[in-house]
């Protein structure tokens, strides 16, 4: 099966999600820059949400373009990865309307944790679907996911430190989405290096 359509419904889907979380911001009475105050904690948790979804979008992108066929293994693994995304703005409204207290901050923490756990069983499958020469320009650039086990460990680690101090926690997303927020450069190098090889074999001359 092509990619197109899981491609074209995870792009709907996610696009839904970041407008859902916008919603948590209610517009405040009053015209005074005051009455923006209580809106922070919401604010920041929507940035770091929306900065998330971004990472997931602009790398699930750079997966599928790595990506030649897929099967039904693949199309559950990937409603298996919407799923936890699904749970983002929940998880965002939840913490952020109660000034990052440590429950939602936990709670949040997991949807992370799932997000993540979700998103490297998502990359397995594809890599480890059907013959060896299928998908295997991203088998060869993601042998080594350090950065998606350090993720799993920092959102591990960050659940329960949250009822240490949830702004631990908080730093540790934080921190995780910095890394990841530009795209994984490993795929982007197989992809260019695997398009050059093709025009390379199109461009010799053929015998007759």
């Amino acid at each position: 099966m092509k990619t197109s359509r899981l491609e074209a419904f995870s792009d709907a889907v996610i696009a839904i999600l970041m407008t859902i979380m916008v919603l948590e911001l209610k517009v405040p009475k009053g015209a005074q820059w005051e009455t923006l105050a209580p809106l922070v904690p919401v604010f920041l948790a929507y940035l770091l949400s929306f900065i998330y979804l971004a990472i997931y979008w602009n790398n699930h992108h750079h997966m599928f373009h790595a990506t030649d066929k897929i099967d039904g293994k693949i199309l559950w693994a990937n409603m298996h990865l919407l799923f936890w995304l699904s749970l983002v703005p929940f998880a965002t409204g939840w913490m952020g309307a109660n000034q990052f207290a440590p429950i939602p901050v936990a709670a949040y923490g997991i949807t992370l944790l799932g997000s993540g756990v979700a998103y490297t069983i998502l990359q397995r499958a594809i890599v480890n679907h059907g013959r060896e020469e299928d998908n295997a320009t991203l088998a060869k650039a993601v042998r080594s996911d350090r950065k998606g086990l350090l993720s799993i460990i920092g959102y591990a680690a960050a659940i329960p430190l949250a009822f240490v101090s949830p702004w631990i926690s908080g730093a540790i997303y934080a921190l995780v989405a910095g890394m990841w927020l530009i795209p994984d450069r490993r795929i982007e190098a197989r992809v260019a290096a695997a398009e050059k090889k093709t025009r390379h074999r199109s461009d010799l001359p053929r015998e007759i």
